[in-house]
């Protein structure tokens, strides 16, 4: 009887993705650190395409290997980053620029304005609208307006790596 009490105790856990890191595939992580290397393949023998110089570019896990994910970024390009320059922190980034409202309508109260290619920090989506923060603002955003909360892949995973074009600012 103990044993029974003790197992319904026990919360039930997710079963994992059949990856090497246990996780699902695609899934978003965003740049851990700057400068961070895009390469054409998962090693460090492999040549760097471009670096991000910037931290929190959400990007988009579509396959991996033990130490290394390939990712689809922003401007759909394709490259293969270590595990350790990636964060499973959410974030989004904004399509083009976009106000943030207060409710999730249309018509509500501008609570701040997201520039084009700003980072915010995605909480969740429903509806067409997803929740988001940047400093001290939070608010709603069309779920469409931003690069980050969708749930298929954005590439294909047997794509060939390519040289990305996005271009974002070192700090702000």
């Amino acid at each position: 009887m103990l044993a029974g009490l003790l197992a319904a105790c026990v919360p039930e856990t997710e079963e994992k993705a059949d990856t090497p890191s246990g996780l699902p595939v695609p899934r978003w992580v965003s740049v851990r650190g700057s400068p961070a290397s895009m390469r054409a393949g998962p090693g460090l023998d492999y040549p760097i395409l471009w670096r991000f110089e910037r931290s929190g570019v959400p990007l988009q896990v579509i396959t991996e290997t033990r130490e290394w994910r390939k990712v689809c970024g922003p401007d759909g390009s394709i490259a293969w980053i270590h595990r350790s320059l990636t964060s499973g922190r959410r974030r989004a980034m904004a399509l083009q620029a976009v106000p943030m409202l207060s409710d999730p309508e249309a018509g509500a109260d501008i609570r701040a304005q997201l520039a084009a290619r700003g980072f915010v920090s995605l909480e969740a989506c429903e509806g067409g609208w997803c929740a988001v923060s940047a400093g001290d603002s939070r608010g709603w955003v069309p779920e469409t307006a931003l690069f980050g909360p969708q749930e298929e892949a954005l590439c294909r995973p047997e794509a060939t790596a390519t040289a990305g074009g996005l271009r974002v600012a070192a700090a702000g």
